[in-house]
């Protein structure tokens, strides 16, 4: 059976009740308004729930096709059906012109209605959905999804939001696993490009070739294989943004396509004679510093002026050290999730080493890090036996446990004082601890307990 609220607005009561008994009686909620300004009261009280709307083309007080752009910006998702007493052509182009689902004329069939009911229904729910999707992609990658408390995080996320609204070309500088195209996609988010495309390529991805007709397409025959017309990225892109990671290891040759497309916004595809416009803007990434590259005559200097307009830095993961361990229980609980696998959170020694890590792979590794953790716990807490071989203790750390006051020298004296109150009940030690009985074991070892 049907579900969803349907809204009648007619002013011929005995119309509306017959409409009404049909409609319930195949599984519809149904609201009623006798007239124009009602219809539009009683839609706007119950915009969630209304699906479709069925409107006499003349009301009482307005004109149903007038009325329809009414309706629409009222419940942009509900679909409109107009229904008439006389049908003309001229009405029904006008009606299907603003936006109506369709235009029906009164005394058809009920079993025509309903399908057209069912049918304006479904298609309501699916654009509901697709919005619903929107919101939560857009909430993923917005400004606000990202995790951390840092001093450095913060600094680069107040540029970042401050040139979002532009239309001005940001160039992202920051080590590679930094979160640069995180940062891209928030760009986009907040801008008002959002609901049209954000494409992203890596420059490093492609051979010179290949990556000129990757980003500008092509005509059928231009070269041997090109069978088809292709369209580019910066076309896919139009109305959007286009994010190039990596810049830097751009051709120095297609840098200067690529300028002129930036600044006249149209480029001409290979095999073609007529320009194609588009409407573009440009977040780049690099991880090398791009002036150094420009001054050396690596990079073309007028494209890296038009490009670092507004400079973001991606600050490394060793500059933001407060983001790690809430970085680390965001991807804990990601992997967990996906793995099916419960886990309470990391231990004490997992955390520590996390936090003395170099992380030269930036968030990148420590995402990588861990999954490769998840995957391997076989207890509730993550432990440091499930990190890889370079995070686990060396011989540096051995001079630790000779000073009374370390970390280690209190770990060892309190696993030896619960060892002695369990009577070396290893098995209880490890409860009590609230550590796994594997995790107690491993220590037991680097101890020398």
């Amino acid at each position: 059976m049907p579900d969803g609220s349907v809204l009648i607005i007619d002013d011929e009561p005995g119309l509306r009740r017959v409409l009404a008994r049909v409609l319930e009686y195949e599984g519809y909620a149904v609201l009623q308004a006798p007239d124009a300004r009602r219809g539009l009261e009683t839609l706007q009280q119950h915009a969630a729930d209304v699906l479709a709307v069925l409107c006499d083309v003349k009301l009482p007080d307005a004109h149903g096709v007038d009325l329809l752009p009414r309706l629409k910006a009222q419940a942009p998702q509900a679909e409109v059906i107009l229904l008439t007493a006389f049908g003309t052509i001229a009405d029904g182009v006008q009606a299907m012109k603003l936006g109506a689902f369709d235009y029906l004329t009164k005394g058809d069939s009920d079993d025509q209605l309903l399908v057209v009911v069912a049918r304006a229904v479904e298609k309501a729910r699916l654009q509901r959905r697709v919005a619903d999707l929107e919101k939560q992609v857009g909430a993923q990658h917005s400004f606000a999804s990202m995790i951390g408390p840092s001093a450095a995080l913060q600094q680069a996320k107040a540029l970042a939001e401050r040139v979002a609204p532009t239309e001005a070309a940001v160039l992202l500088e920051g080590p590679t696993g930094s979160g640069k195209e995180l940062f891209a996609q928030a760009i986009h988010q907040a801008s008002g490009r959002h609901s049209k495309p954000f494409v992203a390529v890596n420059c490093s991805a492609f051979p010179r070739e290949l990556l000129e007709s990757e980003l500008f397409g092509y005509r059928k025959g231009a070269f041997t294989g090109a069978g088809a017309d292709k369209k580019g990225l910066f076309e896919a892109a139009s109305g959007g943004t286009l994010f190039l990671d990596e810049i830097g290891e751009l051709d120095i040759a297609l840098q200067a396509k690529l300028l002129r497309a930036l600044e006249v916004q149209e480029f001409t595809k290979l095999g073609d004679t007529r320009p194609t416009r588009v409407n573009v803007r440009l977040v780049a990434a690099t991880n090398r510093n791009l002036k150094q590259e420009a001054d050396a005559g690596h990079f073309r200097a007028d494209l890296y002026y038009r490009l670092s307009g507004f400079v973001v830095p991606v600050p490394p993961l060793s500059a933001r050290r407060d983001d790690i361990v809430p970085l680390a229980q965001h991807f804990l609980q990601l992997y967990a999730a996906k793995l099916r696998k419960r886990l309470r959170g990391m231990d004490a020694d997992f955390v520590q080493q996390l936090v003395r890590y170099d992380w030269r792979g930036n968030v990148r590794e420590l995402k990588n890090v861990l999954e490769r953790a998840v995957i391997l716990a076989d207890e509730e807490l993550l432990t440091a036996d499930t990190l890889p071989p370079e995070f686990q203790a060396g011989p540096a750390d051995a001079g630790a446990a000779d000073d009374p006051h370390s970390l280690r020298a209190m770990e060892k004296r309190q696993i030896r004082q619960v060892l002695s109150h369990t009577a070396g009940n290893k098995t209880e030690a490890a409860r009590l601890l609230g550590i796994g009985v594997k995790t107690l074991y491993r220590k037991l070892l680097e101890y020398g307990l």
